[in-house]
């Protein structure tokens, strides 16, 4: 039960997809100009990161080496159209999913998803698999919504589409909303994280 735990808190906290294997760089500087584009794609991540790891963990013994990258990429796209469909059905996320079309369907070559198929799934039980793509979509999630909140807020004053910066004595940056300050400020946590992590290794 303990390895469990660890497998999925591991991937959210100390093993950060985004900050200590700085995978998934691309999509984290285009979907987080707002906190609801954000919080769709880091859902959306979570979903197909698990459930592939999971499909993957139950058919690896079936699975022939020499076709089990192409294997992979017919269980991902399946999900991510799954889940691309999904939030087409529903209104309220609608207008969101218009603005993250391209970013949704390029979740099939997110090196998080196929890296944790290759690096765990293939090579563990079901039910471990399934938690360690939760906890590394919920990982790469809670960078995702950190960085959104930031340059929501400061770019455009408010948060999830609400005012909460009044235009009457805050003028929005429209440097934050640009791909670059987005870079810096996932530098930036990058560095704030791998300094508790070696911090807490030293006092070990």
């Amino acid at each position: 039960m303990a390895s469990l735990k660890e497998t999925f808190l591991n991937p959210i906290l100390k093993g950060n997809p985004i900050t200590v294997l700085v995978l998934g760089i691309c999509s984290s500087l285009a979907v987080t100009v707002t906190l609801k584009g954000a919080l769709v794609m880091a859902l959306s991540v979570t979903v197909v990161t698990g459930l592939s790891s999971l499909v993957m963990s139950l058919l690896r013994k079936g699975i022939p080496n020499r076709v089990r990258i192409i294997v992979q990429l017919v269980v991902v796209a399946l999900l991510v159209i799954l889940v691309d469909q999904v939030l087409k059905s529903m209104e309220v996320t609608f207008p969101i999913d218009k603005q993250l079309s391209v970013y949704i369907g390029l979740i099939i070559t997110n090196c998080i998803v196929m890296g944790r198929i290759e690096a765990f799934a293939l090579g563990n039980k079901p039910l471990a698999s399934l938690l360690d793509g939760l906890g590394n979509g919920l990982g790469y999630g809670l960078i995702l919504i950190v960085v959104a909140f930031f340059r929501e807020l400061l770019g455009s004053g408010t948060l999830f589409g609400y005012t909460i910066l009044s235009p009457e004595w805050y003028t929005p940056n429209n440097l934050v909303i640009l791909p670059p300050f987005a870079l810096i400020l996932i530098g930036c946590i990058i560095w704030v994280h791998r300094g508790i992590i070696d911090k807490d290794l030293q006092e070990k």
